[in-house]
């Protein structure tokens, strides 16, 4: 199996940052995409960011400017730095992994895995 592990969520005031990271482990052959995803109350989960293996991104227009992805590729994590936060940024971060196994009899196949969620709380 693998496992996607989140920190650094917690509560910061209008206009701080915060940096969360997400570590993938098990049973991996290689990660293809990684991103960040949130979902705030009363809302559906939506797209933050996403990175490559090859470190191309894309970031949704509210926080372009604002929050920066980045992976290391040997530590099989990926990273969000989150700048000038405002409250609407407020929601539970979720990572997501689309990661490739060598299964028994099966072969090479993807799979799409979640974190926990890590929550961020922008408030005064």
């Amino acid at each position: 199996q693998v496992q996607l592990v989140e920190s650094g969520g917690g509560l910061v005031q209008p206009g701080g940052s915060l940096s969360l990271s997400c570590a993938a482990s098990g049973s991996i052959f290689s990660i293809n995409s990684m991103g960040w995803y949130r979902q705030a109350p009363g809302k559906q989960r939506e797209l933050v960011a996403v990175i490559t293996n090859g470190g191309s991104t894309n970031i949704v227009d509210s926080v372009k400017g604002r929050f920066t992805i980045s992976r290391d590729n040997a530590k099989n994590a990926v990273y969000l730095q989150m700048n000038s936060l405002k409250p609407e940024d407020t929601a539970v971060y979720y990572c997501n992994a689309d990661v490739s196994r060598l299964l028994p009899l099966l072969g090479r196949r993807n799979y799409v895995y979640w974190g926990q969620g890590t929550e961020v709380t922008v408030s005064s």
